[in-house]
């Protein structure tokens, strides 16, 4: 799911920031795929616990496949 995430990031992108409003260009920019850069901006924007961002990347990855 990982590689899925950082290989399909240019698609991935846009539901990203569909799916989480508040993250912006920059974030997006350094989240680059990476999927505990996006757990650690969801946390740090959502002030979502690890457990639950990583809940919520990997229920957005498996809607996306």
């Amino acid at each position: 799911m990982q590689d899925m995430l950082k290989t399909q990031w240019g698609k991935m992108r846009g539901p990203v920031r569909k799916t989480w409003n508040q993250l912006s260009d920059d974030d997006l920019k350094q989240v680059e795929g990476d999927r505990y850069a996006l757990v650690g901006k969801l946390q740090e924007k959502y002030g979502y616990t690890k457990a639950r961002a990583n809940e919520e990347v990997e229920m957005f990855i498996k809607a996306q496949s």
